[in-house]
């Protein structure tokens, strides 16, 4: 999806234009992916534009950082500050939100540790992730062929740059194949994450999603939806998901802050139910769109308003 410019983007505590947001071609990240980074959504409420769950998000901005030995120069609360000082400057009423924290230019070799750490926040319009289409009707998923990281190679707990590499070889796998989306399985052969949501099933009256220790990055909206299904009286069980599993599902969707809440219709072309958006599935995506928008007065905690 094109990135369409704003007015500023934050850069090491100053905000610049978009066009003059640069970074030199020996910036150590850009050679060895050494870096976090999160994706963070701005929504439009009666009140003005708010950003959803934002000192969650930086936090696991930090966490990430901390994983990679990272000593990130600012501390929550100015990143906090700087992401609303982007949005308020961008004048959108929503946006998607982009921190990243990268190893800047004056050292190169494998050696991290003596390059400059340097933070970015950007934000732009952008619509839905995996398509409108996608979020009414459902998307076709693949299991791929690509293999979640083992936590002994790369730290699934961390957000980090260079480690999608194995989220992008397995979303264009999935898109040259017909679908829509993939499903990467961990080294043990259990359901993990998609390339950038996490997965629930719907199956035999029990809403389950992937642990931690299946190589699932633990989401934000993940975390969302729990508490939601839990008020639904419909409380999530982390379980270990064979791909089986997924083929007898009597409902799966989706969660992500980028992909919102989005239905599966198939997987490995089996339908999931009868193929159409199951009835708990839509009760959650209703309820979390409408708890974003801040139509909820239970859920307003989850917004940081910028004006």
């Amino acid at each position: 999806m094109p990135v369409t410019p704003t007015a500023k983007i934050w850069m090491d505590g100053h905000l610049v234009d978009w066009d003059d947001a640069r970074i030199h071609v020996l910036s150590h990240t850009l050679h060895y992916g050494c870096g976090v980074f999160e994706g963070i959504r701005a929504y439009a409420t009666a009140d003005g534009p708010a950003i959803f769950r934002l000192s969650d998000h930086i936090g696991r901005l930090l966490r990430s950082a901390k994983i990679f030995l990272l000593d990130v120069p600012f501390s929550e609360e100015e990143l906090i500050s700087a992401t609303v000082e982007v949005v308020r400057a961008s004048g959108l009423d929503a946006c998607y939100i982009r921190p990243l924290v990268y190893l800047g230019y004056g050292e190169m070799g494998l050696n991290p540790l003596p390059a400059p750490v340097q933070v970015s926040i950007a934000c732009w319009p952008w619509g839905a992730y995996l398509g409108e289409e996608g979020t009414t009707s459902g998307v076709r998923m693949k299991i791929s062929s690509w293999q979640r990281h083992d936590p002994n190679a790369m730290p699934p707990a961390a957000k980090g740059t260079g480690m999608y590499i194995n989220s992008s070889m397995a979303k264009v796998e999935a898109l040259k194949a017909g679908y829509d989306e993939a499903i990467l399985l961990s080294p043990q052969g259990y359901v993990s994450e998609c390339t950038g949501e996490n997965l629930f099933v719907y199956r035999r009256g029990r809403l389950m999603t992937p642990p931690a220790s299946a190589g699932a990055l633990e989401g934000i909206t993940q975390a969302s939806v729990a508490e939601i299904a839990a008020d639904l009286g419909e409380p999530v069980v982390e379980a270990n998901l064979l791909r089986s599993d997924l083929y007898t599902a009597d409902e799966a969707f989706l969660s992500g802050t980028a992909a919102e809440i989005v239905p599966i219709s198939s997987v490995d072309d089996r339908p999931i139910g009868d193929g159409s958006p199951g009835p708990l599935t839509r009760q959650i995506q209703r309820t979390y769109l409408d708890a974003v928008h801040g139509r909820l007065e239970g859920y307003k905690d989850w917004l940081h308003h910028v004006r």
